[in-house]
Order: C-alpha cells, then structure tokens, then sequence
C-alpha cells in the first residue's frame, strides 16, 4: 500500500493520535475515494482485519492480498440474511482472537462530497465485543481524488483520527442511535474541515 501511495506520489498525514491502541478496536472512517483503501493499509493498524467488498475478489492480485490479510468479505445490502451471517461470524472470529478490525459504516464510495448514510454492521460488532470505536476522518483533496477511479494525483491525504468511544454501555436495542450519534460526529467533522 505505501509503495502505491509513493508512485502515485500521495503523502498521508496523520493527526489526533500519537499511536494506535494495541488493544482490540474497532475503526471506522468515511469512505470517498479508491486511496482510501491504500491509506488504511499503509497506516498499519496493529493486529487488525478488514471488511471488504466481495467484488474486489474479482481483482485477483487484490483478492489474493485481501484473503492473504485475513479480510472478511461482505455481499450487498439486498442479500441481509446472508450479511447478518457474515458479521456473526466475524464477530465470533474477533472474540477468539482478540484482533482489531476495520469497517466502513458508508459501505460503497460515497462521493457526493458529503457524509453518507451509515449502515448497522460497525455498531453491531462493537456493541457485541464490547471495544471501542476509533473514528477517522479521511480528507482527500478534490484536486487530488480519483474518487471511483485510480487516476489519483500527487497530495496529501490527512487522516484526522478522532477521540474513542467507549462502547461497554451499548445494548444491541441502541445500534440505531449509537450508529447516528457518531455520523453526526463525522458530519460535524466534516463541516468544521469543508469550513476551514
């Protein structure tokens, strides 16, 4: 992932957080652009898996990295059965191992330039393992952004970490407002930055 960022000349800055948690988390960011995906990775999240689209399987040197990763692999939001297995199952997977995982609560790109809709699974594992959430903000400037392309240009990407939420209160009856609670920290992060 860093060797990408460096030949399409992308920098990543990190700011909020001297140094990840060792102990199991949960992350979660906005999700904009095909650099996001790079970003993660090359900021080395310790001891952590991720949650990935089915789809990128279909890209056989991604796919291999991905499985190679340990990555769990979602399906679309029109198959919830089949979504509700996968994150029982990761979450019993997380249980055993005590690892960390990423998750992206928007799901798919979302590049209106605003803050999407947040889906239920994020809220779900961290209410069921009982970690805590650390929220990122990734700000990709529009100059730079392939958004759903590669074609990124060189830049800066800054990744504002912001403070963790403790979830050891959360009951799986208040996913729903939990889950809103923190978009709106991530809409009001994101109004604060387009500001600025």
């Amino acid at each position: 992932a860093r060797t990408v960022l460096r030949i399409y000349g992308v920098r990543v800055r990190v700011l909020g957080a001297r140094r990840f948690p060792p102990s199991q988390t949960v992350y979660i960011s906005n999700h904009t652009s095909t650099l996001d995906l790079f970003v993660l990775v090359a900021l080395g999240l310790p001891n952590c898996r991720f949650f990935l689209s089915g789809f990128v399987r279909k890209f056989v040197p991604l796919g291999v990295i991905a499985v190679a990763m340990g990555t769990f692999f979602t399906v679309p939001q029109d198959r919830p059965e089949e979504r509700k297995r996968i994150f029982r199952r990761a979450a019993d997977t997380l249980k055993r191992t005590g690892e960390s995982v990423y998750l992206s609560p928007e799901g798919g790109r979302i590049t209106t330039g605003q803050i999407g809709h947040f889906n239920k699974g994020a809220f779900h594992i961290a209410t069921d393992l009982r970690a805590p959430i650390v929220p990122m903000y990734f700000h990709i400037p529009r100059e730079i952004d392939p958004g759903r392309g590669y074609s990124a240009r060189r830049g800066t990407v800054t990744v504002h970490v912001l403070p963790p939420i403790d979830t050891a209160d959360w009951r799986i009856d208040d996913v729903l407002i939990n889950k809103e609670h923190v978009r709106d920290t991530f809409v009001r992060v994101h109004q604060e930055l387009q500001c600025a």
